[in-house]
C-alpha cells in the first residue's frame, strides 16, 4: 500500500522513485500513540515535524473557560506543524483524537533534504497553502454556514481527503470521531450536533455506526453542504506544476 504521505505529496508534485524513498525513511520510526494524547502544546519549541500516518488529529486552542476549539483535522498524509518552526514557539496545541500512527521527523533532517531537494521543497510548500485553503473554508463554514450545512461540509471534506490518500473505500471510511468532537469544531454544542446527526441520517444522507461513515447520497450531500472541493486542490502534480511554471514566466 502506497504511503498516504507519498501519496498526498504527488497531488502536489511528480515525485522520483527515490524522492519517494527519501520521504519513506524520514518516516521510518512511527510511534503509535493513545487518543487525546498531545502531541505539542501551545507555548511549546517544536524539535521534530509530526505527520499523521494512521488515525486522526487536530489543531485545537483551549478557552479560559477550559472550552476546546478544533481548527483543523489531520488525517493520515498530513503534516502537523511543517513550518511553525519559523515563529519559534507553538500558538496552538496538537492532539491525537483516536489512537494514531505518528512519525516524528527530525527537523534538520528535513531542512537538509528540502534544501537538496527542489521538488520535494515545491509539494511541501503545497502542502502548506493547502492547508491555509483548508483553514479559509472551516471560517467560511462557521461564519456563514448553518449548523446543518457545517456538519454536512466536514462529512463532504473528509470524505474526499480519506479518498484522496486511498482511506476511503466506495464512500464509506473509518470515522472513530465522537459528537464531542465535531462540536468543539464547528462551535456548536453536543446536543444540536445530535439533532443534525439525526437529521442527516433521516434524510438518506449519511448512516454513522460505531467508526465507519458512510455517504449514502453524495450528491445530496455535496447539494445540502454547498461543497466545492476546488480548495483541496488535487488536481494532481500536472496542474500545480502547470502553476508553477506559469509563476516562473512572469519572474
Amino acid at each position: 500500500m502506497v504511503n498516504p504521505l507519498v501519496r498526498k505529496l504527488e497531488y502536489g508534485a511528480r515525485l522520483s522513485d527515490e524522492e519517494k524513498g527519501l520521504l519513506e525513511s524520514l518516516i521510518a520510526g512511527a510511534e503509535d500513540v493513545d487518543g487525546h494524547q498531545d502531541l505539542i502544546s501551545e507555548g511549546d519549541a517544536p524539535a521534530h515535524v509530526h505527520v499523521v500516518l494512521k488515525g486522526f488529529a487536530c489543531r485545537y486552542k483551549t478557552l479560559p473557560d477550559g472550552g476546546r476549539q478544533i481548527m483543523a483535522w489531520l488525517v493520515p498524509g498530513d503534516f502537523c506543524d511543517l513550518h511553525v518552526s519559523l515563529l519559534g514557539e507553538m500558538d496552538h496545541s496538537i492532539s491525537t483524537l483516536t489512537p494514531s500512527t505518528i512519525a516524528f521527523l527530525p527537523r534538520d533532517r528535513l531542512d537538509v533534504l528540502t534544501e537538496n531537494r527542489p521538488t520535494l521543497a515545491h509539494a511541501l510548500w503545497w502542502a502548506t497553502l493547502v492547508d491555509e485553503a483548508v483553514l479559509r473554508e472551516w471560517l467560511v463554514t462557521m461564519g456563514r454556514r448553518p449548523a446543518h450545512r457545517q456538519i454536512a461540509h466536514m462529512f463532504c471534506e473528509v470524505r474526499v481527503r480519506l479518498g484522496a490518500v486511498g482511506m476511503a473505500d466506495d464512500d464509506t471510511m473509518d470515522f472513530p470521531l465522537s459528537q464531542t468532537d465535531l462540536a468543539d469544531s464547528a462551535g456548536l454544542s453536543a446536543v444540536h450536533v445530535n439533532r443534525v446527526i439525526q437529521q442527516l441520517r433521516d434524510d438518506g444522507l449519511i448512516s454513522w455506526r460505531g467508526h465507519v461513515l458512510k455517504v449514502l447520497d453524495v450528491a445530496g450531500l455535496e447539494a445540502l453542504a454547498g461543497f466545492n472541493p476546488n480548495y483541496l486542490h488535487l488536481g494532481g502534480a500536472a496542474v500545480a506544476e502547470g502553476a508553477r511554471a506559469a509563476v516562473a514566466g512572469w519572474r
